[in-house]
């Protein structure tokens, strides 16, 4: 019987270093309340977002991507050459293939990593983070770039009273590397195939094309079905990871959500019964639901306003279309 070698990798993962981009364009309620007959107030009390930031056509995702990876990079310590995979989440890269993650690999210098995107919507940058924990800890990569980013703003429909308030452009990326203890615990994720149609994008390409006038495909959601579900599962899947992890809700330092609605952060900070002392990531309020670039977007800020700082404790949890969702609690670089 043949043989074969052990993955040699490191007995621990951590997140060693994060970056963001945030676009140049602010746009506040303001500019699009009358197109969807609404108000600054009630985009607010909906959904706790006074503004949202959107791309110019100069700020694509490889863009946004490789300026969010250099500043990942250099929080980390280490140079471009020393990533050996690069694990991209977004829903909004145009492109059916080539992965939007090779470009990347290649604009920032990196000696040809593995790189590849994921389509997990929102939860997609917590899916990379558990990939990234286990491919390091399994010895196919020594140093991995996690990165999440979106335009949602090109597949907005600017009339559509539901949606276009709600989504925006950015990109977060974090370094996961080998590590001395334990700074990614256990992943917690999975998926509701029932809740499919609640978020999606409205037409199939093909169906597209066959139009007179085609234009681009939209992303609708039916909003209170997505509310319900995400207000009381989500601190299911909360309690889960932290029951996974090994600890107890007190042990946390820091809280960040998906920033999917404040309605939604609140009601879970409710259901877990969060600590006071708790530091929330609320970036939605100035940033709006940037999907897959959320949580790295939410973390980077609150670390730079002191709201999170090295050896924290922080719970990531994320849901999105499909309805996929992943958790994990980790150590804040």
């Amino acid at each position: 019987m043949t043989t074969l070698n052990p993955s040699g990798g490191s007995r621990h993962a951590a997140i060693l270093g994060i970056g963001s981009y945030r676009p140049s364009r602010v746009i506040p309620n303001a500019e699009i309340v009358e197109a969807i007959d609404s108000s600054d107030e009630w985009i607010q009390q909906r959904s706790g977002i006074k503004q949202r930031r959107w791309a110019t056509p100069e700020e694509t995702i490889t863009l946004m991507s490789v300026e969010a990876s250099r500043k990942a990079l250099a929080h980390a310590g280490i140079e471009a050459s020393q990533v050996d995979a690069i694990v991209v989440a977004t829903v909004s890269h145009m492109f059916q293939t080539p992965a939007v993650a090779t470009a990347i690999a290649h604009e920032l210098g990196t000696n040809r990593p593995a790189a590849f995107d994921i389509s997990a919507a929102c939860a997609g940058f917590c899916h990379g983070v558990a990939l990234a924990s286990d491919m390091v800890r399994g010895g196919s990569s020594s140093h991995v770039l996690v990165i999440g980013v979106e335009r949602l703003s090109d597949l907005t429909d600017v009339g559509d009273r539901g949606t276009a308030f709600i989504f925006a452009d950015g990109a977060g990326a974090v370094v996961v590397g080998p590590s001395d203890t334990p700074g990614i615990g256990p992943v917690v994720w999975g998926s509701d195939g029932e809740q499919f149609d609640l978020i999606r994008q409205r037409e199939d390409w093909r169906d597209v094309l066959q139009q007179e006038h085609p234009q681009m495909p939209h992303l609708v959601m039916q909003g209170n079905p997505v509310f319900r579900w995400a207000s009381f599962e989500m601190a299911k899947i909360a309690q889960a990871t932290l029951d996974r992890t090994g600890i107890k809700v007190e042990d946390l330092d820091v809280f960040v959500p998906h920033q999917a609605n404040m309605r939604i952060i609140d009601a879970m900070a409710r259901s877990m019964k969060l600590p006071e002392r708790v530091k929330i990531a609320r970036d939605i309020a100035e940033q709006g639901n940037t999907s897959a670039a959320s949580i790295p977007l939410a973390l980077d800020r609150m670390i730079a306003e002191g709201d999170a700082k090295s050896g924290d404790t922080a719970l990531f949890i994320a849901f999105g279309a499909g309805l996929a969702y992943a958790a994990q609690v980790v150590t804040v670089p």
